[in-house]
């Protein structure tokens, strides 16, 4: 075998005795034996290895150490992007623990490299691992010193940064700390175990492997690692493009961090300059060394040396609050990262992977869509107001998809925990979401959940045009609750108004729904199960936003649970879905550092409602949108789309909203008071009615979803779904007031008390209805009885009587006398007919004609 030089030693095989010799009595002076043998066993190049000198129990030792060193993938930046209309992905945050972005060898310029060998390890290429002059300088300063320090080769920084980077992966806090203490430790075994490594690694890898790989991994100050990211940190350049003494600068760095980062100009340590004055010291030595080397010609070295200190500092974005508004939408990305078990068996481990796995996370977020809520949101609701802690959101979910499309609110994002929790124009919380998902606790969406009554009212066999009693009353008596213990519940004193005062005397549920009918709907409740409303509402996967059960009083029909806007979103999309609803999903795709594609949390979809509820639910809230409360924003959206709808306003109009969709898109849009009360419609932004910023807001982003997205017909509802079916009216005549309207209500119809008639009946009994007993009215049809005044008497049957004994049964009456031909004389002189009837009711003293018969003339 050939020479090698190695440390200004020349080593093969006619050497090999006599330089052992000479390195063995420098070893002797050092006196330590176990080292000597690794210092031996260096000395050897990668083709001779150490199999030849196992004979001595130093290289014994040496061998019995783990040579072993898995090469596992580095803590690189991950990356959150939304989609634009043109499918290029747009950044919207990055995250990291090492801002790290590893690179292929070709993409790192020959400078780099150069510097880094002619700097670090001018003999890189030449040993077997470690550096024997340099180790050698390391001892002899280790037990002059007493510390083990120096002569570490580019491999050996590599091991120790690969055992660094093994630490940072760990979850818990004292097995990282000890892992840290051990693989930075200033000791002998240490330093013995990381050259086996080298070693070790040398055997595995080649050494271009071992430079790029370095490179990538070596920190260049604060959290910035890897070539890559400190040249667009220091530079806003790349690792292929850098300039020579831009290269020279960042591999200065290596040997120093803290002294040699070029983001901090003049500073100190231990009375030691730092900064660029430092780095160009080092920066110009490693210069000197690629000249000598050959690396470089005297012209670049000159020029490089004449080259001032001069970087441009590009700090990367990190974390959600660079994402401007898409923001929060950005949290509950990375919320979902790191709660999903798709990504990990904890929530620590979930973090630690997406933080340091170099994932590009490639978001549901439209960013036409989300542009659209911001402007919209920024031009109608403040970020704050004097006095009242305001709160705007708007969300929008794909139908059928579950993809969250837009998300926004009126705070900027922050996550300081010393930003005030309420009033400020910054916020860590998101309005939008469940506490669970970085949310709040909710918010009540009035009369926008009325839509679980209309859904329970239709499964349960009722008809749009059926009608109920919808008049105020101070007492709604008992309502059925299956949960409840015994089946039903009451509300003393719970006495809710319409929003315009409206007398709601017998609204069909039709009516009550465009008009957004209070006393409507719980007239609808009365008939229903409380319990099944509930179980309606959690059917299309409305929760609470604290995670408490969904309350399911009487109030809770009109929206009094607090609630996430998204939740009302992904419930207004199962509606728009044909009653399918589609839990929300913020992640379309994940690709790893490597491009391989990632599992992500699939959209799941279920039956809420039957489709024929489904069918009839849309056309009412069709209507909503053309001729009810929902009109001023379907009128304000353009293009069109057959769209569904319903509003919201909550007691004292403290919060509004605007929730709906087409075929394709659903959305929220609202104003609420995050803490405190506020009339918004007493209340202005802008000039504007603070009540009519979500009929300005819905509309700007429902436009731009049904340009993008067109929606098509909603199926039509059937006639059994819409029409009130026919029920006969029984007679009540003759029975009392109470059990006319018991028998009434049990048939399904309104009970409206007439008042009195006049009557022969007794009096308080049923005199008649209207309609009348035997007739057909729709189910819930208003039925008016009136009840006897006792005030006629009957016209009693005197037919066949004779005149006076007809005038005297018909004492209480006037008696007119006619007469009439008969041939029979048997009839001559009795009663053949009277006027009324007999059997009519009359009043005392009316006239009651008698006809009495005659004998006809002869020939006649």
């Amino acid at each position: 075998m050939a020479g090698h030089k190695i440390g200004g030693y020349v080593y093969g095989k006619p050497n090999t005795r006599r330089n052992f010799e000479a390195v063995g009595g420098l070893l002797g002076f050092v006196g330590t034996s176990v080292v000597a043998g690794v210092l031996v066993a260096a000395a050897v190049t990668p083709a001779l290895g150490l199999s030849g000198l196992a004979a001595t129990n130093a290289i014994t030792v040496f061998e019995n150490l783990p040579d072993y060193l898995k090469i596992d993938q580095l803590s690189q930046k991950s990356n959150i992007y939304a989609t634009t209309s043109t499918g290029v992905p747009y950044l919207l945050a990055s995250f990291y623990d090492q801002n790290r972005v590893e690179v292929a060898s070709d993409a790192i310029n020959q400078f780099v490299k150069d510097a880094a060998t002619s700097g670090e390890d001018p003999r890189f290429y030449d040993h077997g691992g470690i550096d024997l002059q340099g180790t050698v300088t390391g001892i002899v300063t280790t037990v002059a010193t007493g510390d083990v320090r120096g002569g570490s080769s580019i491999t050996q920084q590599y091991v120790k940064n690969v055992l660094v980077q093994k630490c940072e992966v760990l979850t818990d806090t004292q097995k990282k700390s000890d892992c840290y203490d051990a693989a930075i430790a200033k000791t002998p075994d240490r330093k013995l175990k990381e050259m086996r490594l080298a070693i070790g690694v040398e055997k595995k890898y080649a050494k271009d492997d071992i430079l790029r790989q370095y490179l990538n991994i070596t920190g260049f100050g604060g959290t910035v690692y890897g070539i890559e990211s400190a040249a667009e940190y220091y530079f806003g350049s790349t690792a292929a493009t850098l300039t020579l003494p831009q290269a020279a600068s960042l591999v200065t760095i290596v040997n120093n961090p803290v002294k040699f980062q070029l983001d901090q100009p003049d500073s100190e340590t231990n009375g030691a300059a730092n900064g660029y004055a430092a780095n160009k010291d080092r920066r110009d030595y490693i210069l000197d060394q690629m000249l000598k080397y050959g690396k470089i010609n005297q012209a670049d070295h000159d020029a490089a040396i004449a080259t001032a200190i001069e970087p441009s500092i590009h700090v990367p974005s990190t974390g959600c609050q660079t994402a401007g508004g898409s923001a929060f939408f950005c949290d509950l990305v990375v919320n979902t990262l790191q709660n999903d078990p798709t990504f990990g068996a904890d929530d620590t481990t979930r973090m630690a992977n997406f933080r340091r796995g170099g994932f590009n996370v490639y978001t549901t977020l439209d960013l036409d869509m989300q542009q659209a809520a911001e402007a919209t949101m920024k031009a109608n609701v403040p970020d704050t107001y004097p006095g009242w802690d305001v709160g705007g959101v708007i969300v929008s979910v794909g139908v059928g998809t579950g993809k969250v499309l837009a998300m926004t609110q009126n705070k900027d994002y922050s996550q300081d925990p010393d930003v005030p929790i309420t009033g400020s124009n910054l916020t860590g919380i998101n309005y939008n979401t469940n506490v669970d998902q970085g949310g709040s606790h909710g918010f009540q969406p009035g009369s926008t959940y009325k839509v679980f009554t209309l859904a329970e009212w239709l499964t349960e066999g009722h008809s749009l045009n059926e009608r109920v009693d919808s008049r105020r009353k101070a007492n709604w008596g008992t309502f059925r609750d299956s949960c409840a213990t015994g089946g039903t519940v009451s509300f003393p004193g719970y006495n809710p108004k319409n929003d315009s005062n409206e007398s709601g005397a017998n609204y069909s549920a039709l009516q009550s729904t465009i008009g957004s009918i209070n006393t409507g709907f719980i007239g609808m409740a009365k008939k229903l199960d409380l319990c099944g409303i509930r179980k309606t509402a959690e059917a299309f996967d409305v929760t609470r936003a604290d995670g408490a059960p969904l309350e399911q009083g009487a109030s809770a029909v009109l929206g009094t649970n607090e609630v996430a806007p998204l939740s009302m979103a992904v419930a207004f999309a199962g509606i728009a879905n044909k009653g399918t609803t589609c839990s929300p999903i913020v992640i379309d795709h994940i690709t790893g550092s490597d491009g391989t594609a990632l599992a992500v949390p699939q959209s799941a979809c279920h039956q809420s409602v039957d489709p024929n509820v489904a069918a009839g639910m849309t056309t009412a809230m069709q209507q909503v949108m053309a001729s009810g409360t929902g009109s001023a924003s379907f009128k304000a959206t353009s293009p069109k789309s057959p769209m569904i709808g319903k509003t919201g306003t909550t007691d004292g109009n403290k919060d509004t909203w605007m929730s709906g969709a087409s075929t394709t898109v659903a959305t929220v849009a609202g104003v609420m008071s995050v803490t405190g009360d506020r009339d918004q419609r007493t209340t202005s932004f802008n000039g504007q009615q603070a009540a009519t910023a979500r009929h300005r807001m819905w509309p700007d982003v429902m436009s731009v979803a049904n340009a993008k997205y067109p929606g098509v017909a909603f199926p039509a509802a059937s006639g059994a779904v819409i029409n009130a079916a026919q029920v006969s009216i029984p007679d009540l005549r003759g029975k009392s007031l109470s059990q006319a309207q018991s028998t009434l209500e049990s048939a399904g119809f309104l009970f409206v008390n007439g008042g009195t008639i006049d009557s022969e009946l007794p009096a308080g009994v049923v005199a008649n209805t209207e309609p009348g007993g035997g007739a057909s009215a729709a189910r819930g049809a208003a039925v008016t009885v009136r009840t006897s005044n006792a005030a006629l008497v009957v016209v009693p049957d005197v037919s066949g009587k004779r005149e006076v004994e007809a005038r005297a049964a018909l004492s209480n009456f006037t008696v007119v006398k006619n007469e009439t031909d008969v041939k029979d004389p048997a009839l001559v002189g009795t009663v053949v007919t009277t006027s009324p009837p007999a059997g009519s009711a009359a009043r005392p003293g009316d006239a009651v004609t008698i006809v009495v018969g005659r004998l006809a003339a002869a020939g006649g």
